[in-house]
């Protein structure tokens, strides 16, 4: 029997999976995004200067930053479904927890410290994602499949913005954090509940294993726990593609924790609007995020299916949305808030368009190391959840003005795109050679790590 006449009788259980990873990290980021909402609030009643609400921003960076390689072996390990459940619960938890630190001498130390412990739990999260996408979906969905969960931060911030606005304005700003952390439980709960890895799944049939195996999926990557050598380790952060991606992924996620932090107080700061209007105007931008972040991921297989190399269908759609998000500078030119909105949602709609580096660590990581490399990537994108709350909580102490911050957003954005046009080059899967997996004699050198065409 012909592979597509198998595709017509196949289950579609990686539809759901994904429909389960789009909720999951959805509420990633609305949690995330619950103290970029209650912050003025929370200026306001505790005092709390430019520098020091960086500073409680980004304690979650420092704690997520820091775990991602270990997570990403705690999820080799353990496999996605204990790790990122029992991850998700936890993480809700902590978020409700944030809603008491009001009851508390210690105000400011509470909240970093939660923070901080969220961030921990939250770690393993993207790379399994990642990870879970890889063994469900074929290369020809792949891209289309990472929009989508990459699409949730921007459907976090349409959908719920507005929602924990209203539930600000209405009630409190404890009611946004017992709310969040107690739908992500629920969520957390269904998770452990349903989730597998595609060969332990009993809703999947064998036709939709072998599709998903044909099309160069990796259901089977979750049978067999490797050790992890560090000199592999070593090997994957001395590629020049791999260091070019990082790159690519620090800048691109310096936009999104721009959004995820400062932007609220950017449009009642700087710009004079109320909470109400900015809950409603704060997800526009995001919306546009989220078309721009299916944009790309169709184009992005759309290239492949008519041709074009793994390299241009991946790398095409990033360099562009990197280039135009720099235009977030333009907004310093003009007045009306209208049109600042509509910088704003280009630069977040282009933004959107190359969000595609974790489809590309789908397709170039060695399948042994899947989640500690998704980790590493992970890390160094990270780095932009300390670096960017900081950086502009001290550019508007010193400046007095958001001026200098979108500045800076758009310069690291045309970094981002010259990393991916001048240093990554062709996209390759890197593989570790099966004589070393058999052997435990250590990898010495980068070139140790050969590269197949992916």
């Amino acid at each position: 029997m012909s592979q597509e006449r198998q595709g017509l009788h196949s289950t579609k259980i990686r539809y759901v999976i994904l429909a389960l990873i789009f909720l999951a990290t959805t509420f990633n980021y609305v949690d995330r995004a619950t103290l970029s909402v209650a912050a003025s609030a929370m200026r306001t009643e505790f005092g709390f200067d430019a520098i020091t609400m960086g500073l409680a921003f980004s304690a979650f960076g420092w704690a997520y930053t820091a775990l991602q390689i270990p997570g990403g072996w705690v999820l080799d390990k353990y496999g996605a479904r204990l790790v990122y459940g029992t991850g998700l619960i936890l993480w809700s938890a902590l978020t409700m927890m944030q809603g008491l630190v009001h009851l508390v001498t210690f105000t400011f130390v509470a909240l970093f410290a939660l923070r901080f412990l969220m961030g921990i739990a939250e770690a393993p999260a993207f790379p399994a994602n990642s990870r879970l996408t890889v063994m469900w979906f074929p290369t020809k969905e792949r891209a289309f499949a990472t929009s989508i969960f990459q699409s949730a931060q921007y459907f976090a911030l349409a959908v719920f913005t507005p929602i924990m606005t209203w539930i600000l304005h209405a009630h409190s700003w404890q009611a946004i954090f017992f709310w969040a952390g107690g739908v992500g439980i629920v969520l957390g709960i269904i998770w452990l509940v349903y989730v597998q890895e595609p060969r332990h799944h009993k809703g999947v049939n064998q036709a939709e294993l072998d599709y998903i195996e044909a099309g160069g999926g990796l259901p089977n990557m979750g049978d067999k726990r490797d050790r992890i050598r560090w000199s592999e380790v070593k090997a994957l952060i001395g590629n020049r593609m791999m260091i070019g991606i990082y790159i690519g992924q620090f800048c691109l996620t310096t936009i999104t924790w721009f959004f995820l932090t400062w932007f609220p107080t950017y449009l009642l700061e700087a710009r004079g609007m109320s909470i109400l209007k900015v809950g409603l105007v704060a997800a526009i931008p995001a919306i546009c995020g989220f078309l721009g972040g299916l944009a790309g991921g169709l184009w992005s297989d759309w290239l492949l299916r008519r041709g074009f190399s793994l390299t241009v269908a991946r790398k095409l759609p990033i360099i562009l949305g990197l280039m135009f998000s720099s235009t977030i500078v333009l907004a310093n030119y003009v007045q009306s808030d209208v049109f600042v909105i509509a910088v704003m949602s280009i630069a977040f709609f282009a933004k959107g368009i190359g969000n595609l580096g974790w489809c590309i660590v789908g397709d170039v990581s060695p399948k042994q190391i899947m989640g500690v490399s998704g980790g590493i990537f992970n890390l160094c994108g990270n780095l932009a959840s300390i670096v960017t709350p900081l950086a502009i909580g001290i550019i508007v102490k010193e400046m007095g003005s958001f001026d200098l911050a979108l500045v800076y957003i758009g310069t690291v954005a045309l970094i981002g795109a010259l990393s991916y046009l001048v240093v990554v080059g062709p996209l390759k899967r890197l593989e570790i050679g099966e004589d070393e997996q058999a052997t435990d004699r250590p990898l010495v050198r980068p070139a140790s790590l050969h590269t197949a065409q992916a």
